[in-house]
């Protein structure tokens, strides 16, 4: 057949790592399980090979372990290197607001009311994996007006790092204080005041990180 061609290696390995991590972030791999990459080798259909170039990846973003022994685990939530994570994320989207404080206007305000209606209906709903994808489709409003690729590419590394935890914790009702503080942030835009963005942009992911990173009592 014409149209069907063999697939690159690195892309056979892209969807490998890419399907791992979607289920390690959405907690299919729960913390702590083993992996086994000829076992996955043989679910995927693929070789050895791509399991392992996906899994070595996996590894250096802090999602799986490999133990001395060779044992290989899907990595524990950690609550204090989330939390030196969401230092970061609160940053590089405080910056993005900055870059993106010339660029932004009105009709990016009323796309962000629009999203942020839909986060509401995810949050009463109780739709927990809805609701953290509104959240970035709002954020990557700024994201994208900020037009710097490199803020993305850093991002989409560190968020594997807090999304387990956020799922974990999910609450509802602290949703409703992202809610808030999001009609702050479009506020803000509306307004033509946009000084105070970068602030309310980083004070809306620490509040939430004060949040998923509290201890019990």
């Amino acid at each position: 057949m014409k149209n069907i061609t063999q697939i690159p290696r690195q892309s056979l390995r892209e969807q490998v790592y890419n399907q791992l991590k979607s289920a390690i972030i959405h907690l299919e791999l729960k913390p702590g399980e083993r992996i086994n990459d000829k076992a996955l080798a043989e679910q995927f259909g693929v070789s050895r090979t791509p399991v392992r170039e996906a899994l070595k990846k996996l590894e250096d973003e802090g999602l799986i372990v490999t133990s001395p022994g060779s044992e290989t685990i899907v990595s524990l939530i950690e609550v204090e290197q989330a939390m030196h994570a969401f230092t970061i994320v609160a940053s590089l989207h405080g910056l993005a607001a900055k870059l993106a404080l010339a660029t932004l206007s009105a009709a990016h305000a009323e796309q962000m009311t629009a999203i942020n209606n839909e986060f509401a209906e995810a949050l009463n709903a109780e739709d927990k994996y809805r609701a953290i994808q509104l959240d970035d489709q709002f954020h990557a409003v700024i994201l994208e007006a900020s037009q710097n690729p490199e803020i993305v590419t850093a991002l989409d590394r560190l968020l594997p790092k807090i999304r387990r935890l956020e799922l974990v914790k999910f609450n509802a009702l602290d949703g409703q204080k992202s809610i808030t503080q999001h009609k702050e942030i479009i506020a803000c835009l509306s307004n033509g005041n946009k000084s105070h963005l970068p602030i309310l942009i980083e004070n809306n992911w620490l509040s939430l990180a004060e949040y998923l990173t509290k201890k019990e009592v």
